[in-house]
């Protein structure tokens, strides 16, 4: 018998992590109907943005302007990705109810993301975690390239952990371990979870899988084997990985919510909700999104 969990929690990362990867332009005011579309559908955790320099991801420039219309719901943790203190300070004045932090666990990408080594990455994120407490923020990190690089390859586990202790004694609240390139499969996540589950609490952990290969939903499934419960996840499957050529995007949310659905694992989430919300922002990309339930939305309408 599958030793599974009752309840999970999915957090949405599409408006961000999704949308920084689109090349069409989406209009303001259609990210914060898309986000309050999102905001209905029972979701507890949605990321908005991200308040990086227009200059890195133009499609996120309207940070501020989106996080100051959007509907928000007492009961929904809306949050921001945030790279210094320039960009912390501006969340700030939006208040914005979580800031995260982000820093690769293997050096090429570290320092191709972020243009520093990861060593010099460490004091630039502590000063945004410290900032971001004192102005009473939760801190969420992300780990990227937890189960391969495309400039290192293969990332020793050892290594990824090491970074992982570094944050949390910074003082984060939950860190999400990302496979960036969607190179993760089942055996793989099995043995690093095994690991990680020696130096941390799960109830501090989730994971970010994209579907690059088709490995997302299976490597929930040895996640959940072993007692995860958070997941990061895009609506429609949104978003990729500019280092992996070809690469698909996010672990689709709405393919996440239908099998945990079908598993009779709570989620709190309105399958007919995220449709909706799924339907509007295609219609906004002009284009099919690739996940699965979006494939047979679209094949039967």
């Amino acid at each position: 018998m599958l030793q599974l969990p009752e309840q999970v929690t999915i957090k949405e990362v599409g408006p961000r992590d999704g949308l920084q990867n689109e090349k069409k332009r989406i209009e303001t005011e259609d990210k914060v109907a898309w986000i309050d579309h999102l905001s209905a559908s029972g979701l507890s955790y949605i990321e908005i943005s991200s308040f990086v320099h227009p200059k890195w991801i133009p499609q996120l420039a309207d940070a501020r302007e989106v996080a100051e219309a959007i509907k928000r719901h007492p009961e929904i943790t809306y949050a921001a990705l945030v790279p210094n203190m320039k960009g912390l300070e501006r969340a700030i004045e939006t208040e914005i109810d979580e800031v995260s932090i982000f820093m690769s666990s293997s050096e090429a990408h570290n320092k191709k993301n972020i243009n520093k080594s990861i060593e010099e990455t460490y004091p630039v994120l502590k000063e945004v975690v410290d900032g971001a407490q004192q102005a009473g923020k939760s801190v969420r990190g992300y780990v990227s390239t937890v189960f391969g690089c495309p400039y290192d390859g293969h990332v020793p586990v050892d290594q990824v952990l090491r970074v992982c202790d570094r944050l949390f004694e910074m003082g984060i609240d939950e860190l999400s371990l990302g496979d960036t390139i969607g190179v993760a499969d089942p055996k793989q996540v099995d043995q690093v979870l095994a690991e990680v589950k020696e130096r941390f609490s799960f109830d501090r952990i989730a994971m970010h899988f994209h579907n690059t290969r088709g490995m997302a939903l299976a490597n929930v499934l040895v996640s959940l084997q072993h007692g995860v419960t958070t997941f990061d996840g895009a609506l429609g499957g949104l978003g990729g990985c500019p280092y992996a050529k070809g690469a698909s995007g996010n672990l689709a949310t709405d393919d996440l919510v239908h099998m945990l659905n079908q598993m009779g694992i709570d989620t709190g989430i309105r399958q007919d909700k995220l449709l909706e919300a799924a339907t509007y922002i295609q219609s906004k990309l002009d284009k099919e999104l690739p996940s699965h339930q979006m494939q047979v939305t679209n094949r039967s309408s």
